[in-house]
């Protein structure tokens, strides 16, 4: 049996690979700073999982993962490469285990854990048996990796270290392009540009789906469209001059009785679906439209893949409802960005109009703090 070891298997990016590889038959160890509910899960699924880090503790890998937190002289990490086992970053392995499948990646700084799960769930609720990686644990699906048979495997494309860059996909959704992870990107051109290269990754006649709501994943659309040899396609909600509008767009947008959202989706004019939403928030519906429109690519049963992303019951930390006491509802959200916050928020006001909206911030990271400082104030 092939071992892999994982150094900082507790974490949401390598614990989803391990959970993977456990399911394809493989001996897996890892290490972590921390015992997380990530580790333990993967300890009932058979991995063992170590606390601190150890040279030893590699011992009888057949290959070893690190995480883009992972240091250089990380112990492990030197003595694979002292043993000369193979030594992966997360990037160039997850490369390796999407290659030989159709694979949809999910990319954008807001949104795409959402969509990766929506994307996921939608596959499996009609018969596709998907392989996935999401960024989440989908409440649909009960998991953040699931090792298919299908032909299709649905990724997060992780913007941070450029990990996404590992990912050739056949479909490529982009689902808006703002400033983040300034440790990783000091400027708006650096960040934008890591897009650039992440769409350059996408093989001959593949596809671009970029939501053009957002100016700067429309300027990535539009670069599509002169300069690669792919397949540019856009979604959106904002109507525009004929020769401009989406070629999917929303309609008939109204609120349901749960704060959220029930709408039309048209392709290029023409009526595709219904949707309604159980998760709130008007950022919620783009990311139901992307998935709906990546079902139409993918040429599957428009009327399942509208019905699945009607039972979508959102990822946890996600506007997760955690219960009501006297009158008081609380709710666990990880956003972490400005943009977030405030779609957070606003999903909020919607699903309960009659109250007051209290929130507690948990700052995410020195470096973002510090650069989008005045954002947050007004978030």
């Amino acid at each position: 049996m092939t071992h892999a070891f994982l150094i900082g298997i507790g974490g949401s990016g390598l614990s989803a690979i391990a959970r993977l590889l456990i399911e394809k038959g493989y001996q897996v160890s890892g290490s972590d700073l921390e015992y997380s509910s990530y580790a333990r899960e993967l300890e009932n699924l058979g991995a063992t999982v170590y606390v601190g880090h150890n040279a030893d503790q590699i011992s009888g890998a057949d290959f070893v993962i690190r995480s883009s937190a992972i240091p250089d002289d990380n112990l492990e990490v030197k003595a694979a490469q002292s043993a000369r086992i193979p030594l992966y970053k997360r990037s160039e392995y997850l490369g390796k285990i999407t290659a030989d499948q159709y694979c949809v990646a999910v990319a954008g700084t807001h949104g795409k854990t959402t969509t990766t799960a929506m994307i996921s769930w939608m596959l499996t609720a009609i018969d596709q048996d998907p392989s996935y990686i999401i960024g989440g644990i989908s409440k649909n699906l009960g998991a953040n990796a699931h090792a298919g048979n299908g032909s299709t495997f649905v990724i997060e494309a992780d913007e941070y270290d450029r990990t996404f860059l590992g990912l050739s996909p056949q479909i490529a959704v982009v689902t808006n392009i703002e400033h983040d992870h300034p440790d990783c990107f000091p400027t708006e051109k650096d960040f934008y540009e890591a897009f650039v290269e992440f769409v350059k990754q996408i093989p001959e006649a593949g596809i671009l789906l970029a939501c053009t709501d957002d100016p700067k994943a429309a300027a990535l659309f539009d670069l599509a469209g002169q300069e690669l040899k792919i397949y540019p396609r856009s979604y959106g909600m904002e109507m525009r001059a004929d020769d401009t509008t989406p070629n999917y767009v929303v309609r008939n947008l109204s609120l349901n009785q749960s704060g959220s959202y029930n709408f039309e989706i048209y392709h290029d004019q023409k009526y595709l679906a219904v949707i309604t939403l159980q998760v709130p928030g008007i950022h919620n519906v783009r990311n139901a439209l992307a998935s709906l429109a990546v079902a139409q690519l993918l040429d599957l049963p428009i009327d399942k893949a509208a019905l699945a992303l009607s039972e979508f019951q959102g990822t946890e930390r996600r506007f997760e409802i955690l219960g009501e006491v006297s009158g008081i509802a609380v709710i666990d959200d990880y956003a972490h960005h400005p943009t977030e916050i405030q779609a957070t928020l606003e999903a909020a006001r919607n699903r309960y109009p009659d109250r007051e909206v209290w929130a507690v911030w948990q700052p995410h990271t020195y470096s973002r703090t510090e650069t989008l400082f005045d954002e947050y104030l007004t978030a």
